[in-house]
């Protein structure tokens, strides 16, 4: 019955605390998520895989209306990330969207804030998981396939072979 009135929210964190909040949420019964992949670093001496969060300075969590002030009283929790004036939920379709990305076979993703873009060219996606799908590729990025998260007012960018797009129009 409660799980029910449960929704994706977004949480605004202190720089570099993501994975900390969100072991602090799991460990209070929170649901909680922080979206990971998988990345190569070069040190000097040697390289190494790390796990890294999609989105800088943020973490998801599934929550009811009662539940918020435990989240917030969460130590690093900055806010909930507003929109309209109040706190954004994430649609499940949005969360799901995400952690299909993420089991992508060699898709890379960043995500940068949708306000720095100018929308160019609408594609089609024909080949992998996202066969289909439709994204706006941004600033003559002939590899790059943005896709919109509305809600968070953000953008993802899943990078793959260029042909696996077809370009559909120009808008």
């Amino acid at each position: 019955m409660a799980e029910n009135l449960k929704n994706w929210f977004a949480l605004y964190t202190k720089p570099r605390w993501e994975k900390k909040i969100n072991t602090k949420l799991l460990n209070k019964g929170i649901e909680s998520w922080c979206p990971v992949q998988k990345l190569q670093r070069q040190w000097s001496d040697r390289k190494k895989i790390i796990e890294d969060p999609l989105f800088k300075s943020y973490v998801f969590v599934h929550i009811s209306d009662e539940e918020k002030a435990k989240v917030l009283n969460t130590e690093g929790v900055i806010q909930f990330v507003y929109y309209l004036k109040k706190p954004a939920i994430i649609r499940d379709e949005e969360i799901q969207l995400i952690k299909t990305y993420l089991l992508e076979k060699d898709v890379q993703i960043t995500v940068q804030n949708l306000k720095q873009f100018e929308e160019k060219d609408l594609v089609v996606i024909s080949k992998g998981v996202f066969m289909d799908n439709e994204g706006v590729v941004v600033k003559g990025g002939k590899r790059k396939v943005y896709v919109r998260l509305e809600s968070l007012d953000q953008l993802m960018t899943v990078e793959f072979p260029a042909d696996h797009l077809q370009h559909k129009l120009t808008i």
